[in-house]
């Protein structure tokens, strides 16, 4: 799949999951942002809003406030108010005398007074104000990185741009005089106002909102936008497509199952991304990459133990084998890869325990390929459940990796000709390219049940 298709297919996924609310938005940050940035941009808010003042609109509009900014609009109101013995304002003659007569013709101290008042808190100047406190707020979470001066920043954010909208918020009079927005403010009808005003600095910021808006509520469009650029760099395919096949993961359980699956998030004290439970008590628990630790699963290998030894050998010598298998007249050389993986955990009525370990592999190279089923045979081999392998049938070859379908290994798809699932029946996983999921995920999940 290219990756205009795994944008298209995975935009849908993120409309019908996270936008409603049901899968984590915590782990989909966390997925989608860079590495560079800390723990706060797990935060999915914080996360869109760095992706909403890295868009060009933004830059243009910062760029243009230190001449704008002189021009923002005020309303004028006149207070009418008596005074004693002294003046403030313009006296208004008709209305002091009218006053004198109605309270003592004969006090010539009292004055009634006109004063003209400049209201800064338009809806206008709310709205630009809304837009500039964002702007200018998360420039401050990400100041550590507008000061190692990351590309990805500094590129559109350099530090004349940066001190120009810090003097404007933190010094200008005419900006300080705003009051700050409420929590329900600006309203609608104060947006749509400022789209309508004759100044442009007012329209701007109208939209600017209006842009905001559509990416907090999942628009197709920002969303493709986000993704496009990966939150802040376009680079990192392998998280496009890891995302790809976790969503094809939960929607194919769901349709086998005929069930919603019930989403969690960390801040729950719950691990799993998603589980579901089937009519007969089957309870299936769907992790992303470490996210299965605090459930007693883990993947370390005990160099020490002379048996451990053992398993690592007959992973080496079975990758090879299976890679042979797949691939006709192919010479491997080993590849290096980051091991991001999908666990599904399947616990039986019985208190039985399935497991089902996929590595995804954004590559079309054979030894990247390879590495990919060196990986996933480790994963099984060193699977643990409470510091015990679950696969550990020493007399029985094979049993190090389960029963042939405990292991999957997702790959870009192949112009050359490979094993179909149904020729890779005796081997110790299975390879599906990015385009079979679709068609062949739902009958390797249905062995489980």
């Amino acid at each position: 799949m290219d990756r205009d298709d795994l944008l298209d297919q995975l935009t849908e996924d993120i409309l019908a999951y996270v936008m409603h609310g049901a899968f984590p938005e915590r782990e989909f940050a966390n997925a989608i942002k860079p590495d560079a940035l800390d723990e706060r941009f797990t935060e999915y808010e914080l996360l869109l809003d760095l992706h909403f003042i890295l868009s060009p609109s933004v830059i243009e509009f910062v760029e243009q406030l230190p001449q704008r900014v002189r021009n923002l609009q005020t309303d004028t109101e006149s207070i009418t108010r008596t005074r004693r013995g002294t003046i403030d304002g313009k006296i208004n003659w008709s209305a002091t005398i009218k006053q004198r007569y109605a309270q003592n013709p004969g006090d010539r101290s009292v004055f009634v007074c006109d004063n003209r008042t400049e209201d800064y808190d338009t809806d206008e100047n709310l709205v630009f104000k809304r837009v500039v406190a964002i702007i200018y707020e998360t420039l401050r979470e990400a100041d550590e990185y507008l000061q190692k001066e990351y590309a990805w920043v500094n590129d559109r954010w350099d530090a004349t741009l940066v001190n120009h909208l810090r003097r404007i918020v933190e010094q200008n009079v005419h900006v300080r005089r705003i009051r700050k927005p409420k929590a329900y403010e600006p309203t609608d009808r104060m947006v749509n106002t400022a789209s309508e005003s004759r100044h442009p600095i007012y329209r701007d910021a109208a939209a600017l909102l209006e842009q905001r808006r559509r990416l907090f509520e999942g628009d197709r469009e920002q969303l493709e936008t986000l993704l496009t650029e990966t939150a802040i760099t376009p680079d990192d395919d392998e998280t496009l497509l890891e995302l790809f096949v976790l969503f094809r993961f939960i929607a194919t359980l769901e349709e086998l199952h005929e069930t919603n699956a019930q989403f969690e998030t960390i801040k729950t004290g719950r691990q799993e991304v998603a589980q579901l439970t089937n009519d007969d008590g089957t309870e299936i628990a769907v992790y992303h990459d470490n996210s299965a630790s605090k459930r007693g699963l883990s993947f370390r290998a005990f160099p020490d133990d002379q048996d451990d030894l053992s398993r690592t050998e007959k992973v080496h010598t079975t990758g090879f084998d299976i890679a042979n298998d797949y691939f006709q007249d192919r010479n491997f050389q080993t590849h290096t890869g980051r091991p991001d993986i999908i666990v599904l955990e399947i616990t039986h009525p019985d208190g039985e325990h399935d497991y089902l370990i996929t590595e995804v592999k954004n590559s079309t190279n054979t030894k990247t390929i390879r590495q990919g089923i060196k990986e996933t045979l480790e994963y099984l081999a060193f699977l643990q459940q409470d510091d015990k392998f679950v696969y550990d049938d020493r007399e029985s070859t094979g049993e190090y990796f389960g029963d042939g379908w405990n292991g999957l290994l997702v790959i870009q798809d192949l112009v050359e000709e490979t094993a179909s699932l149904d020729d890779q029946q005796d081997n110790e996983i299975k390879i599906l390219q990015a385009s079979e999921i679709e068609r062949e995920l739902a009958d390797a999940l249905k062995r489980f049940f």
